[in-house]
Parts: structure tokens; sequence; C-alpha cells
């Protein structure tokens, strides 16, 4: 009733402007990731199938992208389907995997990524999705190579443990083959076979959850190390400009040491 009231009064458009003024003379994050929960919860709470939900939940990453560009933030990474999503039932797997190829394939002639020069990437193991969806993957991926202005990363069976266990066995290979010697292993070394090696910056500044579960369920294990994170008591869909806003706010807000 409060958000209804809010949005009737145009209150709500005075809040979202006076966050704006708030932030906009401040640092702005370079990389922000959210993992999208809550879409099946959101449809079950109006009674709808699970599939209303998620489709919900892939139309708001199209309002999330604007505000993102509008903030001018370099990177997004988006938790959209874990590994562990593959034991829901096949009938809910089959549709999310719908609703992923309908939008790659917009991607392709969307006007906001390639005016924006938004470079799309794929992460995850890859293998495990559907090979339309492989293969679309990689036309999208072939079509937005060459833009560097922001990048929108789309975690797809994914795993922030089975990313770094890929990583270690891409360098072993390396250390095998006698490119790398042991010795001269880093950390700097091992980020660059991590799926996120082509990002200005790999460590997100922010990582959202929706929801309000306060867990990263796997999520960027290795980068989010210095991450500031924000748990928020809202289900994906219904996400807000506001809440983004709130979030950059408070991150500004915070001192930032990293173990100074």
């Amino acid at each position: 009733m409060l958000e209804r009231l809010l949005s009737v009064t145009g209150v709500y458009k005075l809040y979202e402007k006076w966050l704006w003024y708030q932030i906009k003379n401040g640092k702005r994050p370079e990389h922000i990731a959210l993992i999208l929960d809550g879409n099946r919860r959101w449809a079950e709470e109006r009674s709808l199938p699970a599939f209303f939900g998620h489709k919900e939940g892939a139309d708001k990453i199209e309002d999330l992208l604007v505000w993102c560009l509008d903030l001018e933030v370099k990177s997004i990474t988006l938790y959209s389907f874990s590994t562990e999503n593959f034991l829901r039932s096949s009938n809910e797997v089959g549709d999310i995997m719908r609703i992923i190829e309908e939008k790659l394939t917009k991607v392709l002639t969307d006007e906001r990524i390639h005016k924006n020069k938004v470079h799309v990437q794929i992460i995850g193991r890859r293998s495990l999705l559907p090979k339309p969806l492989q293969e679309l993957s990689r036309t999208v991926e072939e079509a937005t190579k060459h833009y560097d202005e922001h990048f929108l990363n789309i975690a797809l069976a994914y795993g922030g443990r089975a990313e770094i266990v890929d990583a270690a066995r891409k360098l072993a290979q390396e250390v095998e083959e006698g490119r790398i010697k042991p010795d001269a292993i880093e950390e700097k070394t091992f980020e660059k076979y991590l799926y996120t090696a082509h990002l200005p910056q790999q460590d997100p500044d922010i990582i959202i959850r929706t929801s309000g579960e306060e867990r990263l369920s796997g999520f960027l294990l290795w980068q989010s190390a210095y991450s500031e994170l924000f748990f928020l008591d809202i289900y994906w869909p219904d996400f807000r400009r506001i809440d983004l806003l709130r979030a950059v706010r408070t991150y500004q807000k915070r001192e930032r040491r990293y173990g100074q």
C-alpha cells in the first residue's frame, strides 16, 4: 500500500532524484556484480508458474543495464544460472534456457549494446549448456568482442569452485608443458586463467544479492575477497533503480582500507 501511495504521489520519483543528487559527484563503482535471486518465489506469491518469475527477472536485466550505463559503470557481472540449478525439474530448466536464448538473441540487434559498445561474455562451464545456446553464446561474443567501453558478463552453468578448478587445470597444463615455472606462479598469474580474465577490473566493488538470502552461494569466490556486500529483502523482479542507487550511496560512504 505504501509503495503504491509513493508511486501515485510522485514521492518515489523525488526520492530517486534525491538519491542521484547524493551520489552523482562521488566515486562510482567500476564493477558491480549481482546475484539474481527470488524469481520463483516472486511467481509463487502471485500464484503464477515459475516461468513468469524467470521471464520477469530476465526483463529486469534490461532495466538494470540502462541504470548501470547511466551510472557509467564499466563492468556488470550477473549470476543467472548456477551448476546446481541443473538439479531443478527438466521443465523449469528448459523454460530458463529458452528465456536466456531469447534474450541473447535480442542482444545481437539491441541498439543499447552496440551504441554503448558493451562487450558481452558468457562465463561458466558452457559445455553443460544446450548446444544451440552454446552456439548462440559464441555468436554474441563474436559480435561484441571488439567493444571495450562496457562489459556485461552473464554467469551461466557457473560455480565459483568450478571456476577455480578450471583455472587450476589450465595453469597446471601450462606448467606441464614448460611454459610456466611453478615458483613463478603468483596471484596475478592465477587470475589470468579465471573466467573474468578479460575484464579491466576482475574484482567487483559491489556484490548485490536479492531475495533476503545472505550468502554468496559460490559466486565469484576468488574475485569477491574485498567486495562490498549488499543483501536486499526483495525478489529480483522487484529490484528498482533506487535499490541500485542506495547500494552505490552506501559504497561511497564505506572506507575501503584493504587491510591497511
